[in-house]
């Protein structure tokens, strides 16, 4: 693939399993609790790591992110014999940032401690929401308590860079009852909150038995930036759809997302983006965590993968990189895909008229603030005609 110099390069490790599945959740996860076979898991995952460092190269690991699931049901020790296996077969930057998502209902006292000394150097702790009745209709495990014990002790542990994921748009939720959200968050100094709208996904409970009094797009969107305000006069710079950091902790694992770097993709469902000399390629692992453990044990050769064709590379790109508050520079567009900045700029032009694409610093492509709002919209324009 014709490109100038290959993007960066991070790892992404997916353990699949949490105490149970919460309603609204679509990701791939597994209720299965303590009962779930890790032993057997890290076996596969070491195996699987062994043959994605064959993809990997030379190549320098930026960022690791350990997500689920519920990573924190693992015990510092799994964590580190995972962390041990990369750091054996992969080379790491020399500050990698790794991150590791916490419910904080599963972190037991003095585990943290572990994690970091295991190498874990950023914290993501599940909240969600601070208001106990909220928790409940999320299908949480933890309570409002958990939250700011979970942090203490982070802090304690030596864990400094910690985010705080929070939701909006909750059931019978209006603009106070978030903001409040907002304000008992930043009273624990995260130096990142990542703050989602709640949205009702195929294949949960929710999209099938949705909760009642659900704020409709009017209700949300004035959520949305009442938050945005809130969050701004507090200090965090929105630097992504949902990404919020101070004091420059924004997180390099999903910038490199967002910029179109690659990505390794270990464990269930995991899914992987690697520039190679036949283009831009995409892995995806077995989704069930059985069938991905046998077919880690009984094959443990390299999946070629899939090549996206010219006419994916685009919409692929553009899907990402449209998240990007500051926007992109047009460069990175060739830098990344290979392909001639006219196309992309051909695509936007009536991007622009409609005023839902602006430039900045003259050959830097942004979402305007009515792009932000219709985001969907304006990513959707870029599918393959």
């Amino acid at each position: 693939m014709n490109v100038p110099a290959l993007p960066p390069l991070s790892l992404y490790v997916h353990l699949p399993w949490c105490v149970r599945k919460c309603p609204y959740c679509d990701f791939n996860s597994h209720a299965a609790g303590t009962d779930a076979p890790r032993d057997r898991y890290i076996d596969a995952l070491i195996a699987d790591l062994t043959a994605e460092a064959e993809r990997a190269r030379d190549r320098t690991i930026v960022s690791i992110f350990m997500g689920g699931g519920t990573p924190s049901l693992f015990s510092p020790a799994e964590i580190a014999a995972i962390l041990d296996a990369i750091a054996a077969g992969f080379a790491l930057e020399r500050d990698v940032e790794i991150t590791m998502e916490a419910n904080p209902g599963t972190v037991e006292r003095g585990s943290l401690a572990g994690y970091r000394a295991a190498g874990i150097n950023r914290l993501s702790v599940g909240a969600q929401s601070f208001d106990a009745d909220k928790l409940e209709v999320l299908g949480r495990i933890h309570a409002v308590e958990d939250i700011s014990r979970t942090m203490s002790e982070a802090r304690d542990a030596g864990l400094e860079n910690i985010n705080i994921d929070l939701m909006y748009a909750l059931p019978g939720q209006d603009i106070e009852a978030a903001l409040a959200d907002i304000d008992r968050a930043v009273e624990l100094q995260p130096t990142h909150v990542s703050w989602y709208h709640l949205t009702l996904e195929p294949n949960t409970v929710f999209y099938v038995r949705p909760p009642d009094d659900i704020p409709d797009n009017v209700q949300a969107a004035a959520i949305q930036e009442a938050g945005e305000a809130r969050l701004a006069e507090l200090g965090y710079e929105r630097y992504e759809v949902s990404a919020y950091a101070r004091d420059g902790q924004r997180c390099r694992h999903n910038l490199n997302y967002w910029s179109f770097g690659d990505y390794l993709g270990v464990g269930a469902g995991a899914h992987g983006k690697i520039t190679a000399d036949s283009g831009v390629v995409r892995t995806v692992k077995k989704a069930n965590p059985r069938e991905y453990m046998q077919s880690m044990m009984e094959s443990r050769e390299l999946d070629p993968g899939v090549v996206l064709a010219e006419s994916d590379l685009l919409f692929e790109f553009m899907l990402n990189a449209l998240r990007l508050t500051e926007g992109f520079d047009e460069q990175l567009f060739t830098d990344r895909t290979g392909l001639p900045v006219a196309i992309l700029r051909q695509r936007a032009a009536s991007l622009r008229e409609r005023g839902l694409l602006g430039e900045a610093d003259g050959n830097r492509l942004q979402p305007t603030p009515v792009g932000r709002r219709f985001l969907n919209e304006l990513q959707a324009h870029f599918l393959p005609e």
